[in-house]
């Protein structure tokens, strides 16, 4: 089916070419316009004759679009998928490293701690402006988010823009996804999980056989530990996860380095110098596509295109082109984890928070499951969370100073508004650049 599908940070080495690949594998999207669009001019042109190349080869699947400008390229758009972010690495040392000088127990500080309220601050701006965009250009289109704080910034969009169709999504599940197929000797088609929680800090409470419906969660709880036994990775399921595992009696399926944001005894069990290796190593990895995508677009501009294709022959994982398709087809399809307001799929949470979870996805939408009420030991944790991204979304929307300095301090990695307004004080004087004028 012919739709108008924008990629917004096109220009980004992991993102353009994997969206590409996993549109190039559709089945059912022929002749869709796809419309690459980044302000990096000269990444945007590279991604843009690589993918031009792989198109013609193809016999012209798609007609494929490049520009910097996001409103002409959101004319007549169906569907917009967006990863976008202003220098990553550059303010995420800086989320890291600040609050530790002052002494914040934080560890990752990517999505959650007094990091994650200043990634909140960067980029829940920069993606508003984008979906005031879209409701007033393509205010039918159905805007995709993978930017990441993905709760936060969900929460600011259902906030602001509450009439939108969006979806958050992210790849965390993907440590399960491998895994359980393993343990079960199925394949992942037939297990049908059952995630709740929030972005990063969920749980597994459910898992059936698919076909027949039995409850494989027994089955897991009985054999999970033997399973991992040898498989603990520092940067998954490691020594963290199995501890709050152990204490709580449901598995988080984001393992430690994300688990490790949203719990104050974390550092008792995650080696900070892990999580410095994990931000190093994701830099690293970035570097690396982006010197890959240089070499190919070299060999082609000298009419020597490699033989080795920019795009992935496997699915990504991403489940932004199963949306797309299972909505243009209307044909059903459950996904294990999705970011979607909550109204009512966690009873114990509140109403107006974005969880994460399982939903059906149809011609009509997503639609998530209801899950009736967690267990209470889990719903109190992640009350804790929600009370913290509920203040900081508001400090963002609203540029409150006294709100962004009671996020900091009732933050569980933050001891007070000392120590607040000191992290507060440096990280705003080092990136006031880009955040809102907090007054």
């Amino acid at each position: 089916m012919k739709k108008k599908i924008v990629l917004l940070g096109a220009g980004s080495s992991v993102f353009g070419p994997s969206m590409f690949s996993d549109l190039y594998l559709s089945q059912v999207l022929d002749g869709s316009t796809i419309t690459l669009c980044d302000i990096n001019e000269p990444k945007l042109q590279m991604i843009y004759d690589l993918l031009s190349y792989e198109n013609e080869k193809s016999g012209n699947k798609f007609i494929l679009e490049q520009t910097t400008d996001r409103k002409e390229a959101f004319q007549n758009a169906d569907f917009i998928i967006s990863s976008v972010e202003a220098k990553r690495f550059h303010f995420r040392w800086q989320d890291h490293n600040i609050p530790l000088k002052h002494g914040a127990r934080t560890l990752m500080g990517e999505c959650g701690g007094p990091g994650g309220f200043f990634h909140s601050a960067r980029v829940i701006p920069l993606v508003l402006s984008i979906v005031e965009d879209i409701t007033k250009i393509c205010p039918d289109a159905f805007f995709i988010n993978f930017s990441n704080p993905v709760a936060r910034i969900s929460l600011a969009i259902n906030r602001k823009y509450p009439n939108i169709k969006f979806i958050g999504l992210c790849h965390q599940i993907e440590f399960l996804n491998f895994h359980l197929p393993k343990m079960f000797e199925k394949p992942l088609d037939e297990l049908k999980m059952t995630v709740a929680g929030l972005n990063h800090f969920g749980f597994l409470i459910g898992l059936e056989d698919f076909k027949t419906g039995e409850n494989l969660l027994p089955a897991f709880n009985a054999n999970s530990l033997q399973y991992f036994d040898g498989k603990w990775d520092r940067f998954q399921f490691d020594e963290f996860t199995f501890e709050i595992y152990k204490r709580f009696g449901y598995f988080p399926h984001s393992g430690d380095n994300h688990l490790c944001e949203y719990i104050q005894f974390a550092d008792e069990f995650v080696k900070l110098q892990d999580l410095k290796d994990w931000i190093q190593t994701m830099e690293e990895f970035g570097k690396m596509e982006d010197k890959r995508i240089i070499r190919f677009h070299k060999k082609w501009k000298k009419g020597k295109p490699s033989k080795r294709s920019v795009l992935s022959s496997k699915l990504s994982g991403e489940s932004a082109i199963p949306v797309i398709e299972a909505i243009v087809t209307n044909q059903r399809i459950y996904l294990s984890s999705v970011n979607i307001p909550n109204e009512g799929i966690i009873e114990n949470l509140p109403s107006d928070l974005v969880v994460e979870g399982p939903a059906w996805v149809d011609g009509s939408g997503v639609h998530g499951v209801k899950l009736g009420s967690l267990p209470k030991n889990i719903a109190a944790l992640l009350r804790m969370e929600a009370s913290i991204q509920d203040v900081c979304v508001e400090a963002i929307l609203h540029e409150s100073k006294a709100l962004a300095l009671a996020c900091l301090a009732m933050d569980l990695k933050v001891e007070g508004f000392k120590m607040a307004e000191n992290i507060f004080n440096e990280l705003f004087d080092l990136q006031r650049e880009i955040l809102p004028d907090f007054r």
